[in-house]
């Protein structure tokens, strides 16, 4: 296992605090690996034996049909009569009421609890109400670009960085796709499953949904329009336009039911000026840029697009709140700002000449604040600062510890 410090370090820094640490995230993202990291450190750092670490994968079909009853039995019969008992449990979501037995198990007993799931019912009403004050989530990822090059080490050699970055933008960061040295189509079969599952499994049969057909046609709009900003009405226009009605309240449940698988982010826009988050056309950003390629296929007018997902992902691993800044009639790709920190993000595939530079520096310096400013580009085009801007080339931007 190649150690994953962003997340493990962050989630240690809460062992044997009272709060259930609950990781979320898009399948296969690496979730219960980050688990086993994470219980491997228990022993490693504070010398917790085997027996006082219970692990389950409620995925299973050894778990298949379990109550919250049956559960809440089965891990009170683990619970150590000496010291702290620590759970893992893997999937949690598949057990209607887990939250009443993890509630139940850390009211009543000397445990710390470790809980990982695939959709926003892990962060749901029933949560708050059972758990109120006594959770920490973490958002997980898949691989960010440095991640991707220590995998890509390990396991096939990696080329240098700002080559790499153009594997990366088409091949993602799912964990289980870079394991081993596997071709193009082996990935996005890999991928295509990822995102079957999740659609058919978190979305389509968990929500009874009966018009598949349309749900992937709004898939297939948003996938197609990373980056753009468009609205519920821009969707049902579209497929009004290919004879396919579809309501705007229908619209908004699908992008929102594809949110809580975390297929989609959405990224709303924020008025600088009127200092507001605005409620109208946001954009979407996909969990892993290679979920776009195995569904649509790859096309080379979509990297500028997939290279703003890129480092929309990389601001959020970071912890930042990220927008899309609204400054006047012109916008700006990223404002992200974290407890007392804000920077301006544009992100362009190449410079090409003076009316692209104008385009992407003339609306930072509109902005006269001291937060620092950036322009990213994938070509080496007049590297360093302008006018106080500075111009990074997108692989060390993701590389960098500055920001």
């Amino acid at each position: 296992m190649i150690y994953r410090s962003l997340y493990v370090d962050r989630i240690m820094a809460y062992v044997n605090a009272p709060f259930v640490k609950i990781l979320t995230g898009v399948r296969r993202s690496g979730k219960s690996t980050i688990l086993k990291m994470i219980m491997e450190q228990l022993k490693k750092r504070y010398n917790v034996p085997d027996n006082h670490i219970i692990s389950r994968r409620y995925d299973s079909m050894e778990y298949d049909d379990m109550t919250a009853k049956q559960m809440y039995i089965d891990l009170r019969e683990q619970i150590s009569s000496e010291g702290k008992t620590y759970f893992f449990l893997d999937e949690v979501q598949e057990i209607n009421g887990w939250e009443k037995v993890v509630n139940s198990l850390m009211s009543d007993f000397d445990v710390d609890l470790y809980v990982t799931g695939s959709n926003s019912r892990m962060l749901s009403s029933e949560i708050s109400t059972y758990l109120t004050g006594r959770y920490i989530s973490f958002r997980i990822f898949t691989l960010s670009f440095s991640e991707y090059l220590m995998f890509k080490e390990e396991y096939g050699g990696a080329l240098e960085p700002k080559i790499e970055l153009a594997n990366y933008l088409r091949l993602g960061g799912f964990p289980a796709t870079h394991l081993q040295k596997y071709s193009q189509d082996e990935i996005y079969t890999i991928v295509k499953d990822i995102y079957n599952s999740t659609i058919f499994s978190d979305i389509v049969k968990r929500n009874q949904i009966r018009k598949i057909d349309q749900l992937e046609r709004v898939v297939k709009y948003t996938f197609n329009n990373v980056g753009n900003t468009f609205s519920a009405k821009s969707i049902a226009d579209y497929l009004k336009a290919e004879h396919r009605s579809i309501d705007n309240e229908t619209i908004y449940s699908y992008l929102e039911k594809l949110e809580k698988a975390y297929i989609l982010h959405r990224c709303s826009r924020y008025d600088l000026q009127g200092k507001e988050i605005l409620k109208t056309k946001e954009k979407f950003y996909l969990a892993d840029t290679s979920l776009r390629y195995s569904v649509l296929g790859y096309k080379e007018e979509s990297v500028a697009s997939s290279l703003e997902n890129i480092v929309y992902l990389e601001l959020c691993r970071r912890g930042y709140d990220v927008y899309v800044g609204k400054f006047g009639s012109g916008e700006i790709d990223f404002v992200a700002s974290r407890q007392n920190d804000k920077l301006y993000v544009q992100v362009t595939k190449e410079i090409t000449g003076a009316s692209t530079e104008k385009r992407e520096y003339s609306r930072l310096l509109e902005i006269h604040d001291n937060y620092p400013k950036y322009v990213l580009t994938a070509d080496d085009f007049s590297m360093g600062n302008y006018e106080g801007i500075k111009t990074m080339h997108i692989a060390d931007f993701l590389l960098s510890d500055e920001f």
